[in-house]
């Protein structure tokens, strides 16, 4: 088996990841565990299509295929994991059921499943669950006890207070691992000579699985996880030899903010994983904007966020120049208010939404003007707002505040060209443009 390589943010250019030595330590679950979930879990999940994307092929630069399972039930891969613990239970824990602490994806596929195969399910979700993710738990028949601030005070109540049922943690039971592998298993099957996988990392069940499958039965591909640069949690834990908290901020990829892997998954990805990069807040808003426009698929930030990894200005684009590789979008429950929030800064990102201040005349006509002048430069106008009182310079001046659609950088550079040509003067987006 090859060893473990990475790659941090920091180093994301370099050409060869640095070396890490080969981990013999025992390994909490192994390819037949994949195999025997891929098997047993086969009549319940979706085998979601992995389709090649010929748009964003030319633009990554690579032959890219899109592995789709969002399209799972509930719209998650995490329904293998869930489904395969749930079928690997002893009968009395099927009689008296399971219980999981989740604000989301795998409570939801928890749920799912657990109606299927006729086993209680408890979900205790913290109560900053988004509200339609916690009803969707309940319309399908869970028992949703809200508790908390956060996932970390949700398991604990969950383990003291209901401590006769069995606790499923959605990304590091072994059972769990071995269901996500099962994604692998038909990637392989559908891009039998692919040459790497990149993978979505949160809490590093999903690349522990994949990985898992991927180094067995295809060892010269390689995998590669990427995870958000404000909760780049698996780079920290091999940083430091073991799981740590590696949350600095919210993130737009909200399924992956979790601070601390797994331990059962960190010791399978150290050992299969070849390496990991960090992506930021804006390559992760471009890339669920490009498979909405591209695509015409809508995914949440933490699905989409192996594609920002190999798009222009991502940490592997131009890695992979002609080979074949396959993307996961392995979620796509992203509520409708994010999204607008998201395609917003996605368009900023892309220079398409801009913002300027420009100085017009304070007489009858000098806003009509301006607007008649960015008309004529072809750009929408999608906010404006005009101050007197900041304004010291001149009296017979205002500021005139403006938010605007273009179609690019390019455009954008020549409005600001004809503007200032025009004899206004200008002022740019502040730094703040730029930290999406």
């Amino acid at each position: 088996m090859l060893s473990s390589r990475w790659l941090s943010s920091k180093t994301a250019s370099s050409a060869i990841p640095p070396p890490n030595p080969v981990v013999d330590e025992p390994l909490p679950c192994n390819f037949e565990d994949v195999s025997r979930a891929a098997f047993r879990i086969r009549d319940g999940i979706r085998r979601t299509h992995c389709d090649k994307s010929d748009f964003l092929s030319e633009l990554c630069e690579t032959t890219l295929f899109l592995k789709k399972d969002f399209m799972q039930y509930t719209g998650s891969f995490k329904e293998r994991g869930a489904r395969n613990a749930l079928m690997s239970l002893s009968p009395e824990s099927k009689k008296l059921g399971v219980i999981t602490a989740s604000a989301g994806n795998h409570a939801l596929g928890l749920s799912w499943h657990g109606k299927d195969l006729k086993i209680p399910v408890t979900c205790v979700m913290p109560v900053t669950a988004p509200l339609t993710k916690v009803e969707k738990c309940r319309k399908i028949g869970a028992n949703v006890i809200l508790h908390g601030q956060h996932i970390g005070e949700a398991r604990e109540y969950a383990l003291k207070e209901h401590a006769q049922l069995r606790y499923i943690n959605g990304y590091d039971d072994p059972e769990i691992i071995a269901g996500a592998g099962s994604m692998a298993i038909e990637v392989l099957e559908q891009v039998p000579d692919l040459d790497a996988i990149i993978v979505p990392v949160g809490g590093a069940g999903l690349i522990a699985g994949v990985a898992l499958a991927v180094k067995t039965l295809r060892p010269n591909a390689q995998v590669i996880g990427v995870e958000p640069e404000n909760c780049a949690s698996l780079q920290a834990a091999m940083a430091a030899g073991k799981p740590v908290n590696g949350f600095k901020n919210a993130t737009l990829a909200d399924g992956l903010a979790v601070p601390i892997v797994g331990g059962n998954s960190f010791k399978v990805a150290r050992k299969h994983v070849d390496y990991t990069v960090s992506v930021s807040e804006k390559m992760i808003a471009l890339a669920v904007l490009r498979l909405l426009e591209m695509e015409k698929v809508v995914v949440e930030g933490g699905g989409a966020a192996g594609l920002a990894g190999i798009l222009p200005g991502g940490p592997l684009f131009g890695k992979f120049r002609g080979k074949k590789i396959v993307v996961p979008l392995c979620g796509g429950n992203i509520d409708t208010t994010v999204l607008g929030r998201v395609i917003d800064r996605g368009l900023a990102a892309d220079s398409r939404l801009i913002r300027f201040i420009a100085t017009v005349s304070d007489r009858p006509g000098g806003i009509a003007q301006l607007s008649r002048d960015m008309a004529d430069m072809g750009v929408s106008i999608k906010d404006i707002y005009h101050e007197r009182a900041w304004l010291h310079s001149r009296v017979d001046q205002v500021m005139v505040k403006c938010v605007v659609e273009t179609t690019g950088k390019d455009h954008s550079e020549k409005m600001y060209k004809y503007l200032e040509e025009k004899g206004y003067p200008i002022t740019r987006g502040g730094e703040d443009d730029k930290q999406v």
